[in-house]
């Protein structure tokens, strides 16, 4: 019972806070910002190449939010919305900033593997498996973090990311072969076949 009454107060406490956003209120916008600044950070860490692009992909995605929650829909999940705009904003991300990135071969791609213990991977840190998926070429990243964790089908990645399925798939293949490749170096061999 107290779990429900838990749930219901923090839905009220939502509800406030998206209500003062859509007035314009500048602290309910404060408050929403920092409720889901960790949640919604953690997304853009998965595709950015470092955390000062995550916060600009953050705070570029924090802007549509409050520019665009009259669109949002009501029967929906606000985080599931939140999610979908950070997603969206990391792809934008990538588009324009693709003609910078060089487009490195994965074996000319130098990467420093975290310290970790050589037994499990319960011994890697959240933040090092973060670190290691931030190594890989951007246009391995975006499509390793959309497939594997995001759940978009090779197709939608195509469309997004204006790539045929071919090179989505392979791109993902890559990804994996390179993570694969630093847990080895780790010698944390009996969780490589998962990547």
């Amino acid at each position: 019972m107290e779990d429900l009454q838990n749930t219901l107060e923090d839905s009220l406490r939502l509800t406030t806070l998206i209500n003062g956003c859509l007035k314009g209120n500048r602290d309910a916008q404060k408050m929403l910002y920092e409720q889901f600044y960790g949640y919604a950070m953690s997304i853009c860490l998965r595709y950015a190449p470092g955390r000062e692009e995550a916060r600009e992909i953050l705070n570029d995605g924090f802007m549509k939010v409050f520019t665009r929650l009259n669109q949002r829909d009501q029967q929906g999940s606000f985080k599931s919305w939140l999610r979908k705009i950070m997603i969206h904003n990391a792809i934008d991300y990538y588009r324009k900033n693709n003609k910078h990135y060089n487009h490195h071969e994965l074996d000319d791609v130098r990467t420093q593997g975290p310290a970790v213990e050589n037994d499990a991977l319960t011994s890697i840190a959240y933040a090092d498996l973060i670190q290691m998926v931030q190594q890989l070429p951007p246009a391995y990243r975006t499509v390793f973090n959309l497939y594997v964790i995001d759940g978009y089908t090779h197709d939608e990645i195509a469309k997004q990311l204006n790539i045929t399925e071919g090179t989505s798939k392979s791109n993902l293949f890559k990804a994996r072969e390179h993570l694969r490749e630093q847990l080895q170096k780790l010698n944390i061999k009996s969780y490589a076949q998962y990547f």
